[in-house]
């Protein structure tokens, strides 16, 4: 980006009794890895975000189920332990203080292959959590049920510090786990902004405006991601630009404010690119000479986003769209404009609707073309 600007006052006015809940749970479904594992389950999750704690836990429920039926993943885990042998790394303050050595003993540091993961403990906290948001009794029976399991099996059902999926690593032999950590992740997400679920609508301390605002990128990027897989669209979520630089001072690496787009969206058969830049806040403020204008500094970021790839011999980057997106609670902007070559689009998205109407809101956005 090329400002960094904080919440506003504007930005929770704008959503603050305005957005169901059940479509802030849908945009977590779009911004989560598990929304890439759905296949054709997808349309049920979308039409159905009211219960998305209980989808979440049927999911959850049977990766674990499975894992647990094929043997968990193992991994190392730290162990500190008084061995009567050398293993892993002397402690030798600790083995003189005891005088471990007229014992026969010594304290080492050490690894060892267990199912007391920091990935399996996240599952197993994960199945918990659900279990306290699920509508269903019989979800909520199973989740505690293969809590037990797991602790039976020495995994602990502690939620670790810092793990996330999107943090861990996967490998040829624990791929399967994948998905089971993604509806993990949305088992957690689901509880960060409220208890409630329905079409109850979101209050929204200032605090989490910046959370929501990065959750509507997050999830316009996921959902044209994975709408889009099977078609000739290429989606670029969060493309770093490059400024086209012919001189240069030698500090002034160190103050160029960087640009990223939110998502760029390519057909390459139709030579078309359109680069989304998403807000989170209303599409327009009150002007000094008329009621409304657009956002002048958000006009001249994407202006900018679009003007300094221009590169000759390439014919895309020199008529490529640009958008302003915007989430709106009840009012629908699609307005348009054609600078230098460039046509730049006004759009809102009304996350007040039911989810499959938000859902071909951003199918719209989309230019429709015949397959070549």
């Amino acid at each position: 980006m090329l400002t960094d600007e904080s919440p506003t006052e504007t930005e929770a006015d704008l959503l603050a009794g305005g957005i169901p809940v059940s479509n802030l749970w849908l945009l977590m479904l779009y911004a989560s890895d598990l929304y890439k594992h759905l296949g054709d389950r997808r349309v049920r999750y979308e039409e159905n975000p009211d219960q998305l704690a209980d989808l979440i836990a049927e999911i959850l429920c049977h990766e674990v189920a499975n894992r647990l039926s094929r043997n968990l993943s193992l991994g190392y885990t730290k162990r500190s332990d008084e061995l009567t042998r050398v293993r892993g790394r002397i402690d030798h303050l600790r083995t003189e203080a005891h005088q471990l050595l007229k014992k026969g003993r010594i304290h080492c540091h050490f690894e060892e292959l267990s199912l007391d993961t920091r990935r399996n403990r996240y599952v197993a906290a994960a199945l918990r959590k659900i279990s306290s948001l699920v509508q269903r009794d019989v979800l909520k029976t199973k989740s505690l049920s293969l809590v037990m399991q797991l602790e039976r099996l020495g995994v602990h059902c502690i939620r670790p510090s810092g793990y996330s999926g999107s943090t861990d690593r996967f490998g040829r032999h624990d791929q399967a786990d994948q998905k089971m950590v993604a509806a993990a992740d949305l088992a957690f997400q689901l509880t960060l902004p409220t208890q409630q679920s329905g079409r109850g609508l979101l209050r929204l301390p200032g605090s989490d405006v910046r959370w929501l605002r990065r959750l509507f990128e997050r999830a316009v990027g996921g959902f044209y991601s994975v709408t889009l897989a099977s078609t000739k669209w290429k989606v670029s979520p969060g493309q770093r630009l490059k400024w086209q630089i012919d001189e240069q001072s030698m500090g002034i690496p160190t103050i160029l404010p960087s640009m990223q787009t939110d998502i760029v969206l390519d057909y390459p058969p139709a030579g078309y690119r359109l680069v989304i830049d998403t807000k989170f806040n209303e599409i327009t403020k009150p002007g000094h000479y008329r009621n409304e204008t657009l956002r002048s500094g958000y006009l001249y970021q994407i202006y900018a986003y679009l003007r300094s790839q221009e590169r000759e011999g390439d014919p895309v980057s020199q008529q490529s769209d640009g958008m302003l997106l915007h989430p709106s609670t009840g009012v629908d902007v699609d307005e348009y404009v054609v600078i230098q070559g460039h046509k730049f689009h006004f759009r809102t998205i009304d996350l007040s609707r039911d989810s499959m109407a938000v859902r071909s809101a951003l199918l719209d956005i989309v230019p429709t073309y015949e397959v070549l």
